[in-house]
């Protein structure tokens, strides 16, 4: 079979490297001629495990190809995936389709016989009907339908998620674009991940559902995080006893400083303004784009407080700014409300993070980022822990407050014991437990 992939970022890039795989013609196209460039030198412009090494096989082999040539990659493709950016749109929160839409308009030029037009990227209901409008439109005469096929990747573990899925979600009425996904995806046959088939609306929910679900409780557990300092309880403890439930599960009650990254943050809110578009306001999505932002922000005070109450003329050490670990993203990545905050009280700061300081660089000015975390840490006054690389896990105590000016640690991620670090000489900090107990 042969795919055309439009949209070379993360989801575009990883889906069309995880097909060819599967042993599909893959060829994935995007305008930026620099970017398809390096692309074909082997370069891979964002950081996610094991891609690189994915990429450079298929190509080697033959089924992977770069290209900046739309007319060629979609001529007798048996399916186009649509996979470009579909950021909030500034002023409204709505999901900005331009890019979709673009997208949908060239590749109408260029069809040659019986296409399935896939929309990969995340859109709201009612895209995939925009989609098959606009081909029509340009091409009366096309043979093709449109279907949805939306990504649940994890940054991090995308390819482990994208060829052992927990399900497929398939979004289209047509029995001959049924079939075209189903060879597509025929390898997860064999190992019986279920396909879940619906209309395409219900498909383009799907996805907004899942994340705004996920984000609930993120958000839930750090509520709960809050209520756990006051009435001395721990918050791990909570999202054990909570998790062990067959109904509820432990994914994701995790307590920490909020959500970021390409997916919840624009999802949610796109979510919560297409339910008002149709008069259905989905109140509890609503309140979870309302706190999370707000705990973010709220983080910087934490770390103040800590450092004695004041911040000014002082240096904080920040380790790990990407928004999770395994990944260079730092789409609304926490750091990026807490970092500015601490600058504008008057703090120095000094960061590390394993792989993300330089796309970091460009969103955060004025940080003075360090080769490792123990060189961040050097006469520092105080140290935040924001992201939960597993290198921040084991670091050596002594040497951390043999480094720090004041043996002050915030840790947003609960990577550490209370009473350890309390024995370690610390003044510690974390989000939701009895300081004096720490998790059993």
């Amino acid at each position: 079979m042969r795919l055309a992939m439009i949209g070379t970022g993360y989801v575009g890039l990883v889906s069309g490297a995880c097909f060819s795989e599967f042993g599909v013609q893959v060829c994935c196209v995007d305008k930026d001629a620099g970017k398809i460039e390096r692309l074909k030198q082997g370069q891979i412009p964002i950081y996610e495990p094991g891609l690189e090494a994915l990429v450079a096989r298929n190509v080697a082999a033959g089924r992977l190809s770069f290209s900046t040539d739309m007319a060629e990659a979609v001529a007798g493709a048996d399916a186009v995936f649509i996979a470009v950016g579909t950021p909030s749109r500034r002023g409204d929160g709505h999901a900005d389709l331009s890019y979709v839409y673009a997208a949908a308009a060239e590749v109408a030029r260029y069809l040659q016989g019986y296409t399935v037009i896939v929309t990969k990227s995340t859109v709201p209901v009612g895209t995939g009907r925009e989609v098959e409008a606009i081909i029509r439109r340009e091409r009366p005469d096309a043979d093709f339908d449109v279907a949805s096929n939306p990504e649940f990747l994890r940054e991090g573990s995308a390819i482990g998620d994208f060829m052992r899925p927990d399900r497929v979600v398939i979004g289209t009425e047509a029995e001959r674009a049924q079939a075209v996904m189903r060879q597509l995806y025929r390898p997860l046959y064999l190992i019986e991940t279920p396909m879940v088939m619906t209309g395409l609306e219900t498909a383009e929910l799907i996805k907004y559902a899942a994340n705004a679900f996920l984000a609930v409780k993120i958000t839930f557990i750090n509520e709960m995080a809050d209520l756990c300092e006051k009435v001395g309880a721990n918050v791990q403890d909570v999202a054990l006893g909570m998790g062990l439930d067959g109904r509820i599960g432990r994914k994701f009650l995790h307590a920490g400083p909020g959500y970021g990254g390409s997916c919840f943050p624009k999802d949610t809110l796109a979510l919560a303004k297409t339910a008002q578009d149709f008069h259905s306001p989905v109140r509890i999505v609503e309140t979870v784009v309302d706190i999370n932002a707000r705990r973010k922000k709220a983080m910087a005070d934490r770390i103040i407080q800590a450092c004695g109450g004041t911040v000014a003329g002082k240096d904080v050490a920040i380790l790990g700014v990407s928004f999770k670990p395994n990944t260079d993203d730092m789409r609304d990545a926490p750091a990026l409300d807490i970092i500015p905050a601490l600058q504008a009280a008057g703090a120095k700061v000094r960061a590390y993070d394993p792989v993300a300081m330089e796309e970091a660089a460009r969103l955060l000015p004025d940080v003075i980022w360090c080769k490792d975390a123990y060189a961040a840490l050097e006469q520092a006054d105080g140290v935040a822990i924001l992201t939960e690389w597993n290198e921040f896990r084991a670091l050596d105590l002594a040497r951390v407050k043999g480094a720090l000016r004041q043996p002050v640690m915030v840790d947003l991620r609960n990577i550490y014991k209370p009473a350890e670090m309390e024995e370690a000489g610390f003044a510690y900090s974390s989000i939701g437990r009895n300081q004096k107990t720490g998790p059993s």
